[in-house]
């Protein structure tokens, strides 16, 4: 780097070009603006960076090479040039006959990775003949009952050939239990199953709300699956992470990171006091993360996660297992962001966040539909949000070399500046008794509201341009769209559907393996291996949850976590 006589040389040289250049022309034009501040944090953009803005960088402290702590540049040493990110887009409506038909339609057109949806029913352990299920059956995503859907959506898809990633929180232990099943009837070694679920419960408690059980019970629930798949499922991550839905919520990218790596710092606790060693299921935690519009912002977001986790664990937990400190992470472009004004727009937004995710060095990364402000993505949408992906991967040259704005005076100011908002905020929530209580008290959820308030404000006052909405707005932006929709006779048949699964099946095989759940549950045995077995005798989802809600109850909006 710089010594410091280079350093006052650059100062004075700075100062020379400030008085004899950039003063008479601010004097004569001006700027655009008062004040450039980044997309979210807010934090301050200066008109020009130097080696002065990163003289306290040290390059292997701070630093490093891929695939190497502190892991900054990315967390494989050969990155995009040895394999690209994994292609995962998300999938999933209707019925598991339908969502067979996109992901064969989506393996077709070049996707690496399955991305599933559930519905609301699915995602709150409600089945599709519930009375609190009618209306909702696979509006957001596909709606599952039992192994019986699972078998139908994967028909065709070899399990041993794909990574599938699950979005399912509460009831993340059952929709597991149902892959791992169907794998079996596939004949696939557990060992070689892959992929994700989400099965990030604080982050419900804190922006999405689709909970079922108290938080002790639910964070029983997360060390068992961490357990179980340390032992049967070694290749599949047992959590991801989730900054996505607290993004979305309104949080800046600093409290992002500094969020999700809290939840982080739970789970990991959590599982300590559970007795398991950190080196057994650390390897196996996964994020994700969301990727918005300032590019320079979402790539600092990236890097200062990745050096923030690898000194999480080493220093906080000791892990030594050089995996146990990489933080891997899916990327989805910002479902916020997208307008339903002028919604070709959203094609270009989206490109723009890929862009950032994939210079952040993300390990998957989902493109949104253009459409998805209005409904579920065609077809259509689907297939120009995935090349999207492809034309970044192969014609753009960003996946050519690593961390490419790695050494950029912006860039790396930047990157240091998001992690010291990200300490400080974690510093507060340590505080306050941990990520946990922070939330019991409401704590996390109102910063989040605070600035989700104050950039609307900034929208609604014209200070924050959204093109399309606030300013280049055009007449009569009523073009018709076509979009995706689930009908009544859809609902109606998915019931007709769980109905006739429940009239077939052995009825005292279910009662007697929702017998053995609820009792291993009373006490301390895992409970995956008894969801296993009630997956596989075709006990629903509303089945094995109503089981566990008997025994654990249920979580109160309002109430104290």
């Amino acid at each position: 780097m710089f010594d410091d006589e280079d350093l006052a040389e650059i100062r004075d040289s700075r100062e020379e070009w400030e008085a004899e250049s950039l003063s008479p022309t601010l004097d004569r034009f001006g700027e655009r603006k008062d004040e450039f501040r980044t997309d979210t944090g807010g934090q301050s953009v200066d008109a020009l960076y130097t080696p002065k803005d990163v003289a306290d960088l040290d390059y292997e402290e701070d630093l490093g090479f891929p695939g190497e702590d502190p892991y900054t540049r990315g967390v494989y040493p050969t990155m995009y040039r040895g394999r690209l990110w994994t292609m995962r887009q998300y999938a999933g409506f209707g019925t598991p006959e339908e969502t067979n038909e996109r992901f064969h339609y989506l393996i077709d057109e070049g996707q690496t990775g399955l991305s599933m949806a559930f519905d609301l029913p699915t995602q709150m352990g409600y089945d599709s003949d519930a009375t609190m299920a009618q209306g909702e059956v696979g509006k957001s995503g596909v709606a599952i009952d039992t192994l019986r859907d699972f078998e139908k959506v994967f028909d065709g898809i070899p399990l041993d050939e794909v990574s599938t990633s699950m979005t399912i929180n509460a009831p993340a232990s059952v929709l597991l239990a149902m892959y791992i099943a169907v794998g079996d009837q596939q004949g696939v070694d557990r060992e070689e199953l892959r992929g994700t679920i989400q099965n990030d419960i604080l982050k419900e408690y804190i922006a999405r709300n689709t909970y079922i059980f108290p938080p002790e019970p639910s964070m029983r629930i997360i060390t068992d699956i961490f357990e179980f798949c340390a032992e049967e499922t070694p290749k599949f991550n047992t959590i991801s992470i989730s900054g996505y839905h607290i993004r979305e919520a309104g949080a800046t990218a600093a409290q992002e990171i500094a969020f999700t790596l809290g939840d982080g710092i739970e789970y990991v606790e959590t599982a300590l006091d559970a007795g398991l060693d950190v080196d057994e299921f650390a390897p196996q935690l996964s994020f994700f993360f969301n990727a918005h519009n300032n590019i320079f912002e979402e790539v600092a977001k990236f890097r200062a996660a990745r050096r923030m986790w690898a000194k999480i664990m080493e220093e906080r937990f000791d892990a030594q297992n050089p995996k146990s400190k990489q933080l891997k992470f899916h990327t989805q472009t910002a479902g916020s962001t997208l307008t339903a004004q002028q919604i070709d727009n959203n094609i270009v937004r989206v490109g723009y966040q890929a862009l950032a995710a994939v210079l952040g060095g993300t390990q998957s990364l989902h493109t949104n539909g253009k459409d998805e402000a209005l409904s579920i993505p065609t077809e259509e949408s689907v297939r120009t949000a995935l090349r999207t992906q492809q034309i970044l991967a192969h014609e753009s040259g960003a996946a050519d070399t690593i961390d490419p704005l790695a050494g950029s005076y912006y860039v790396e100011n930047l990157t240091d500046e998001v992690e010291a908002e990200a300490r400080e905020i974690l510093d507060d929530v340590e505080s306050r008794g941990g990520m946990r209580q922070a939330v019991e008290d409401q704590w996390v959820q109102r910063q989040i509201q605070d600035v989700a308030f104050e950039r609307q404000q900034e929208i609604e006052e014209g200070e924050r341009v959204i093109v399309g909405v606030n300013e280049f707005e055009v007449e009569d932006d009523e073009p018709e769209v076509d979009i995706e929709e689930v009908t009544e006779e859809d609902e109606r048949r998915k019931v007709e559907q769980v109905e006739s699964v429940k009239a077939e099946r052995d009825e005292e095989a279910v009662e007697a393996a929702l017998a053995a759940l609820k009792d291993a549950a009373e006490g301390d045995e895992n409970v995956m291996p008894y969801i296993v077995d009630a997956v596989k005798a075709y006990a629903s989802v509303g089945e094995i949850c109503n089981a566990l809600r008997d025994v654990f109850g249920e979580h109160q909006p309002g109430a104290a976590l």
